[in-house]
């Protein structure tokens, strides 16, 4: 066997060496990607000459050195293949991290308020311009999912989640906090894109819109960010205040082009089952609030308080409709239909199986809010007071 400088191999005599082609590839190959070995490979294969000088009984040995250079050829390939089906692999798991970092099934609490504010401008204008509703929920999507990543990344800083708490995004390690910020960070840019976009299509004052638009932005970040008025028994005012008045007010101002005080009645009833959301979470998580040293609102009052102030969150809406559909239009007991998912609540509350409770009072949220924006768009012209 003669090698020549140009990677040609020549067999002219004697029986071919495999051992020794391999070896003198493997000094070639060895620190090189997979890509490269894998174009080195088929270079050289394709170089091996056979000599016509090379006895006959020689012929199927060199058949057989050739059938396992090709066989080696195959394996890079498939190594390859494999490597690029674990990163598309590795890719599909980190979106679905991040998506479960969002907490979806918390969104009702902003697609709700959203919804019902443009009930009402439908209601009060008798138009709806669906390219600001689309525009306007993906804003308010935007500032709700940074407000779920900042409040992750908090809640990681600061000890507060473990193994066995609901959200293990960065307990696990199933991002990294860098990523939760920057994800963060993209929301929070994403929503102001939204908002400047608002500002072309509506007739709503540029200040009046920052006003309320930057507020909701603020009250997301400064939850468990900055202030942190979640971790001084503040976070149920603030999102009292978000996810019902000043929602719907952003909705209904985007709309119909100027700021009013009358969509804050209506977002009262929607508020208080939001706000039963946050509440049976920090009732679930009690214990490992105090450890982590943190004042909730179901710390100070208490298991007995707690599941008070829970049924009171979630039965009052009920008797405000009832109100309403007696007073004003039927269209307004639609809401009542949800009425035995809130019983069922109930029993779970008081058995203190709380385990599920946020994500089954969210759901009752997104089911009570939308036969309430259903109720209004039903009920006929000049029913409804104020509007």
């Amino acid at each position: 066997m003669i090698v020549k400088g140009d990677g040609v191999i020549n067999w002219q005599f004697g029986k071919p060496g495999p051992c020794l082609w391999i070896s003198f590839l493997y000094e070639e190959i060895k620190g090189s990607d997979h890509l490269t070995v894998t174009k080195m490979m088929e270079e050289k294969v394709n170089n091996i000459n056979i000599s016509s000088e090379v006895p006959h009984e020689m012929g199927l040995e060199g058949q057989g050195f050739q059938s396992g250079a090709d066989g080696l050829i195959n394996g890079l390939h498939q190594n390859n293949i494999d490597k690029n089906t674990q990163r598309i692999l590795s890719v599909r798991q980190k979106c679905a991290a991040y998506v479960l970092a969002l907490r979806p099934w918390s969104f009702s609490a902003s697609l709700t308020p959203v919804a019902l504010g443009s009930a009402l401008a439908y209601r009060a204008e008798g138009t709806i311009d669906f390219l600001m509703l689309i525009i306007c929920a993906m804003t308010v999507l935007a500032v709700h999912g940074a407000g779920n990543l900042v409040n992750t990344y908090y809640d990681f800083s600061k000890g507060i989640d473990h193994k066995k708490s609901d959200d293990r995004t960065l307990v696990d390690r199933i991002l990294e906090p860098q990523d939760v910020v920057r994800f963060g960070a993209f929301l929070y840019l994403l929503g102001c894109c939204c908002a400047s976009c608002l500002y072309f299509l509506s007739t709503l004052k540029l200040e009046h819109l920052a006003l309320v638009y930057f507020g909701g932005l603020s009250s997301s970040f400064l939850y468990t960010g900055g202030i942190g008025f979640k971790y001084v028994a503040l976070g149920d005012v603030v999102i009292l205040i978000t996810f019902g008045p000043l929602a719907v007010m952003f909705a209904y101002s985007i709309q119909v082009g100027y700021l009013c005080l009358s969509p804050l009645m209506y977002a009262i009833p929607l508020a208080l089952n939001t706000e039963a959301i946050l509440h049976s979470n920090n009732t679930r998580d009690m214990e490992s609030d105090k450890q982590a040293g943190i004042v909730t609102l179901a710390i100070l009052i208490g298991p007995m308080l707690s599941y008070m102030l829970y049924n009171i969150l979630l039965f009052l809406p009920y008797i405000i409709f009832c109100i309403l559909a007696t007073r004003y239009t039927i269209s307004m007991a639609l809401p009542l239909l949800t009425v035995p998912m809130a019983f069922s609540l109930e029993r779970q509350f008081r058995s203190q199986s709380y385990s599920k409770i946020p994500q089954r009072t969210a759901k009752l949220n997104l089911l009570l809010g939308l036969f309430y924006v259903f109720g209004i768009i039903l009920a006929p012209a000049g029913t409804l007071p104020k509007l």
